[in-house]
């Protein structure tokens, strides 16, 4: 039994889709499907049941699964640690987030570059159930995004930081000085709202006292980047977390009546995934660009 037929059946068990799992190995689906046969026979057993509209596990396939994604990340795990005794920081780090963290991970990537430059990052961008989805397959190290209102037993979720709604617009904007809003504030003023995909646009109708009926809502987004491009252009304002206008010197943010809605800015990561030094040391420095202060310190220069 080699390490690539275990490989293969993985991404096949994981993906459930012969098509998909062939596009993510690099190879055709016909080589595939001989590969995993090939395991099959080794086995004894067929590990998937296969039919014209879906692939499923067999008890056989359910039984080796956790089996070979333990013998997959151990045998990560020994590459990485021979790797690091020859000297340096090297390898892999997979990372997703939602768009609202962009900013922060492109300084947080910068930097590893210079400090690390035998360690290469894989950087992408997805709601977050997407991203719940990515780690659970192993597909990434860990997800950035926002604490989510359940919690998942196999997910360790670690704080980045605690923000709020905000109120974000230009420094010209009427509103501009203000110290606070409410809903009632806003009711005059144009505005572009999250749309689906975005966790504050899913949330809105939680938070109590928010019912966004009577805004003037001219545009819906689902990229938060593209949001904040649209309030710098324009006499628009939108409800956000900050974090989007921290690069952005012409913007303010104002928060929603008095900043009474938390948010926290997470890592998430699997219980019992294998972390290697290299992840290790990205999320540390995420950590240092993840500082509210040290945003708002940069802001004033």
């Amino acid at each position: 039994m080699e390490l690539r037929h275990l490989k293969y059946f993985a991404t096949v068990a994981t993906t459930l889709n012969f098509s998909e799992a062939s596009r993510k190995l690099y190879i055709t689906q016909g080589t595939l499907s001989q590969q995993i046969r090939q395991l099959e026979f080794e086995v004894g057993s067929p590990l998937f049941e296969r039919s014209t509209h879906k692939v499923t596990l067999t008890e056989a396939g359910r039984e080796l699964l956790p089996l070979a994604l333990k013998t997959i990340e151990s045998s990560e795990e020994c590459l990485h640690h021979m790797r690091e005794l020859r000297g340096g920081l090297v390898g892999t780090v997979s990372i997703g987030a939602t768009r609202s963290f962009s900013g922060m991970l492109i300084d947080t990537v910068k930097t590893m570059s210079r400090l690390h430059p035998k360690v290469r990052v894989n950087l992408c961008f997805k709601t977050a159930p997407e991203l719940l989805e990515m780690l659970r397959n192993r597909e990434i190290d860990a997800a950035v995004a926002f604490k989510p209102n359940v919690e998942y037993p196999d997910v360790e979720t670690e704080s980045l930081f605690k923000t709020h709604l905000s109120v974000v617009m230009r420094r010209d904007h009427p509103l501009a000085g203000s110290l606070s809003l409410s809903m009632t504030d806003l009711k005059n003023y144009p505005v572009v709202m999250p749309g689906k995909g975005l966790r504050s646009g899913r949330d809105y109708d939680h938070f109590a006292g928010i019912d966004t009926r009577g805004l003037d809502v001219r545009v819906e987004m689902n990229d938060p980047q593209l949001i904040i491009d649209l309030v710098q252009s324009s006499n628009m304002m939108t409800i956000i977390t900050p974090i989007p206008s921290w690069y952005r010197p012409a913007l303010v943010s104002i928060p929603l009546d008095g900043g009474c809605h938390p948010m926290t800015g997470c890592v998430h990561r699997l219980k019992e995934g294998f972390r290697s030094r290299a992840s290790e040391v990205f999320l540390e420095t995420l950590h240092e660009f993840a500082s509210i202060d040290r945003f708002e310190k940069n802001l004033k220069k």
